[in-house]
């Protein structure tokens, strides 16, 4: 989702296969000592474990702990057991950490089939939202967010607040109705509840809430707003672990664009979620950091400083020097069912790249017993286009969007891998 500071980089982006040069993926079969992974066993108590710390130093930084247990309290603000003509449950509930009423909280609105209970839980999709809860559905009810909202695509307007004039701005993103008449539950909030988009040194959003005595702003391996996005996907599991209705073994975490990386960032660290979806993530997201295509790691630290941890920034001219790739980001699902969706003309975000990761991975989930990635070739944009294999991969004609016809892929691979346990 290119905003207004990246306009110039995209300009002078590399749009030529032939110009990407030769590269080196690291193998995610070979530890940093060089020995080679041969076994699930192997793979789970060394590598998959040194992989995560070498995202955490590297990339989106640790997540530190609190210096006190974080009180966390769930209050349902609102229930409708009518919702969409009758067809769903809608809920909101206010998640709250810390103290006081001006405490950090996301705003979570969960639609539920009519059907679910306690002995019919439902899988649900989890993701978070740009616009606020009230764009996700025309529902004239849900409440208007009252965090900080990006004005449109373009540069950060700090006061700017939701009103009416966005409600159902981005309902066919969400296309709520469809994901509940498949059977399916929805829970989403807005990004900006847990860290508002814009780079004031973190002293907004929940990083304030860990920092040490003194502590003004992360420590260069630690949490920028991803990572922060991330934890609040995890913490929105939380309470859906609590929801009688909701199946939480049977939860798919997806995102669009930044919240793509995103979502692939908290599936890798909480294997609790069952399925990670990544629409048009990227640079930073699922395409290779090391193709020369593109957005780069250069083009992100710059017009996004606060999205990755501070050591981050060292490589924006060492890609090379990274001791990772977003393949390994990918590896560190497996053996878990995850989508890779990229669409034709969204060159920025480098769909080929994000093929190539997808492959790239394969052999961790064959390693793990899984089928893998079904494709050795990339394939064609159709609107059709989906594999279904453990890793899917699809391949649209279209920009840099989520539409409906990537929900019909969405629900047909959550067909196949979401299955009661």
């Amino acid at each position: 989702m290119a905003t207004a500071g990246d306009v110039g980089a995209q300009s002078r982006a590399n749009y030529d296969e032939a110009k990407v040069g030769p590269y080196t993926l690291p193998d995610p079969l070979r530890t940093a000592e060089g020995r080679e992974v041969t076994s699930a066993e192997l793979w789970a108590k060394t590598r998959r474990p040194e992989l995560l710390r070498l995202f955490e130093t590297h990339v989106y930084g640790k997540t530190p702990k609190p210096e006190a247990p974080l009180p966390v309290v769930y209050e349902v603000v609102s229930e409708n057991p009518d919702a969409l003509g009758g067809k769903a449950v809608r809920r909101e509930v206010t998640i709250r950490f810390g103290e006081g009423p001006d405490a950090p909280h996301i705003d979570l609105l969960v639609f539920l089939p009519k059907d679910a209970s306690k002995d019919k839980p439902a899988a649900a999709f989890l993701g978070l939202n740009f616009d606020g809860n009230h764009s996700v559905s025309h529902d004239p009810d849900v409440r208007l967010p009252t965090s900080w909202m990006r004005e449109g695509q373009g540069k950060a307007v700090v006061d700017h607040r939701a009103t009416e004039g966005g409600r159902g701005g981005t309902a066919d993103r969400w296309c709520v109705e469809k994901v509940v008449g498949r059977g399916y539950a929805v829970a989403t909030a807005c990004y900006n509840d847990i860290d508002p988009d814009f780079d004031d040194g973190f002293q907004n959003g929940v990083h304030p809430l860990f920092y040490r005595p003194g502590q003004t702003r992360p420590d260069a391996d630690q949490w920028g707003s991803i990572g922060a996005w991330a934890w609040g996907l995890s913490r929105a599991l939380d309470y859906l672990e609590t929801t009688p209705e909701v199946d939480a073994r049977r939860v798919a975490v997806l995102g669009h664009s930044r919240l793509g990386k995103t979502s692939l960032w908290a599936g890798a660290q909480d294997q609790r979620f069952a399925m990670v979806i990544s629409n048009n993530s990227g640079e930073g997201g699922a395409s290779l950091a090391r193709r020369n295509f593109g957005e780069t790691v250069a083009d992100l630290n710059r017009n996004f400083p606060h999205w990755f941890c501070g050591n981050y920034k060292q490589y924006s001219d060492d890609v090379d020097g990274l001791p990772v790739d977003q393949h390994q980001l990918i590896a560190l699902i497996a053996p878990r069912p995850v989508l890779v969706s990229s669409a034709e003309e969204d060159r920025w975000a480098d769909p080929r790249g994000e093929f190539l990761a997808a492959q790239g991975a394969d052999p961790v989930y064959r390693l793990l017993g899984t089928d893998g990635l079904l494709l050795s070739e990339w394939p064609a944009a159709t609107e059709d286009s989906l594999s279904k294999g453990t890793i899917g991969y699809r391949h649209r004609p279209g920009k840099h969007d989520v539409t409906p016809s990537d929900w019909d892929a969405f629900l047909d691979f959550a067909d196949v891998h979401l299955t009661p346990r």
